[in-house]
């Protein structure tokens, strides 16, 4: 556990006209460090996803959380259907350009170990930390939370790291032939990948903001896990 915690507001671009703004917490450390990048859910940049960001700076990550609406003005919102709204107006080609910006922004910085860089993301952010491996091959970890699977499938053909992928059975957005495909669509193309199903739980069942869906025994459980297997993929 990193001793101390240093929290900073990066801007870097993505292409000529965007300027993208990402929380970071690091651990004061003086070797370079692995990173995660943390994509945010349908709401915005929230507070909870940048404590989520904290969280594996003490565990001794790089945590990026970038501002995926960027690009739309850093809106944020409690409302879900101006969540909605904002999440269809985000174009997945430009969330995924984004993303890999976000990744050659971590490439020059001087903390973090390029070789050891993962993922993680929740509902609307799982979708993209599900599909960002697919187009990036420098992401060496992905541990999604209940994000969409791509249908038609093929875009996991290029899967390029091993895969953690966390769902709740009582998920009202993702369904059970959604996570079968994804189990089967692994299997396929031979690529790694665990899907981890707690029964009982909700979308957004690791949002302890939100007590109408959070599970603490289920997320509990996911945080220990993925704790476990970004260690055992990123070092």
């Amino acid at each position: 556990m990193a001793e101390s915690v240093r929290e900073t507001t990066v801007q870097y671009p993505s292409g000529k006209v965007v300027t993208m703004r990402a929380f970071v917490a690091a651990p004061q450390a003086k070797e370079k460090c692995p990173a995660i990048i943390i994509v945010q859910e349908w709401f915005g940049l929230t507070d909870h996803i940048k404590d989520i960001a904290r969280r594996y700076a003490r565990e001794g990550y790089v945590a990026i959380a970038p501002d995926l609406y960027s690009r739309l003005g850093h809106p944020l919102t409690t409302d879900a259907g101006e969540a909605g709204k904002l999440m269809n107006t985000l174009k997945q080609e430009d969330g995924l350009h984004d993303l890999n910006e976000t990744v050659a922004y971590l490439k020059s910085a001087p903390e973090v170990d390029v070789t050891r860089i993962g993922v993680t993301g929740f509902c609307m952010g799982g979708s993209y930390a599900l599909m960002l491996p697919c187009v990036n091959p420098e992401i060496k970890a992905a541990v999604p939370f209940y994000g969409q699977v791509p249908n038609p499938d093929t875009p996991l053909q290029k899967l390029a790291c091993p895969l953690l992928y966390f769902y709740g059975e009582d998920d009202g957005w993702i369904t059970k032939a959604d996570v079968q495909r994804l189990a089967a669509a692994l299997k396929k193309y031979g690529k790694a990948g665990e899907i981890k199903t707690y029964p009982g739980a909700s979308h957004a069942f690791f949002r302890d903001t939100d007590p109408s869906v959070y599970r603490p025994d289920a997320a509990k459980d996911a945080w220990a896990r993925a704790k476990a297997f970004f260690k055992q993929h990123l070092g």
